[in-house]
């Protein structure tokens, strides 16, 4: 088989994984199973890159099995940092704990697969072999738990950082930005910042500028609602008044959608929509733009490096709180223990 043929086919499941993948991102890009078909069209794309390198395809699949083996290795050291890290600035809060138990769960699993091997070789070591084999089916529990919710996050993760370099079009009509919490003298926080700073650009950018709807209503512990704190911060940015308009009423992300959505509505003439919120945070909003029948385009601000873990598996889990989700969550489980359960 000359070097064309082995390019091609080791192109054609990548290609058919990635056609899938777009076709499902073009209907709708908050559908749950475009993690997954990202995930497979990746994993289908390594055979090819080796295939590319022709005689030395073997080489460049060690290598990058290597950098996948050491990537792996330090996702629970970096959580963990990450973790004392936000304990450390973020303040003693449970939520700020995530990342630590997630590397600290994570780094069990990677240490019972390594046990896992090598007890396997010591099996044949008659005076252990029956204690050895009880412990490995543990182990091997531990390892295949582990590696499942691992792979989820992580299709999951490589999917909410997708939906940040795919390109979007500018000329929008509306432009919702989402609340967050407020300073207590009712001035917007650093996240809050951002999320108008984006909104701000794209207003500029658009070669017709939009409305611009500050969302969110007011809390218990906050001097004014979020809307008005970050009409505040707008109009200091030198946006004009009458390019905003408000919705003070919602109290969740839910409700900042479904109450923009009625304000937008209200107004005559083309509604094309943009939702501006931290960029974790961008594919939940669309998901529930989606429940609500509202066309979005998502637009993620920046957040500080050391505060996106945290934050994307407080949105992982927030997913998967969803009964749908949930059970299918539950069903992939099983089928990956089902093997070790049947023997």
């Amino acid at each position: 088989m000359n070097y064309f043929e082995n390019v091609w086919h080791a192109a054609i499941p990548a290609l058919f994984f990635w056609l899938i993948f777009i076709y499902s991102m073009h209907r709708n890009r908050s559908r749950y199973r475009n993690t997954f078909f990202l995930m497979l069209a990746g994993c289908f794309s390594i055979p090819f890159l080796c295939s590319l390198a022709g005689k030395y395809a073997a080489t460049t699949f060690i290598i990058l099995l290597l950098l996948i083996i050491l990537l792996i290795l330090f996702v629970p050291v970096g959580l963990i940092w990450n973790g004392i890290l936000m304990w450390r600035r973020e303040g003693h809060s449970l939520g700020n704990l995530l990342s630590l138990a997630f590397g600290i769960i994570i780094g069990i699993g990677e240490i019972a697969t390594f046990i896992f091997v090598l007890l396997t070789g010591l099996l044949v070591v008659d005076q252990w072999t029956a204690f050895l084999s009880h412990l490995s089916q543990g182990l091997i529990f531990i390892s295949m738990s582990v590696i499942y919710v691992s792979l989820v996050f992580v299709a999951f993760m490589f999917y909410c950082l997708f939906l940040q370099i795919i390109p979007h079009k500018r000329d929008f009509d509306y432009v919702i930005i989402h609340g967050s919490g407020l300073k207590k003298d009712g001035t917007v926080t650093k996240l809050l910042k951002d999320r108008c700073d984006k909104a701000i650009e794209v207003y500029r950018k658009d070669p017709t500028p939009p409305i611009l709807v500050p969302s969110g209503g007011q809390g218990a512990d906050e001097v004014c609602s979020e809307a008005m704190a970050i009409k505040n911060y707008l109009l200091s940015q030198g946006i004009p008044e009458e390019k905003i308009k408000m919705e003070d009423q919602s109290t969740t992300t839910w409700e900042n959608l479904k109450f923009s959505k009625m304000l937008i509505e209200s107004f005559p003439g083309r509604h094309y929509v943009a939702l501006v919120t931290s960029n974790y945070h961008v594919y939940r909003a669309l998901r529930y733009c989606s429940k609500l029948n509202f066309s979005c385009t998502g637009i993620g601000s920046r957040v500080a490096s050391y505060y996106w873990p945290s934050a994307l598996i407080r949105e992982f889990v927030a997913i998967h709180r969803e009964p749908k989700h949930l059970i299918l969550f539950l069903v992939g489980y099983m089928l990956v223990l089902a093997p070790m359960l049947i023997r």
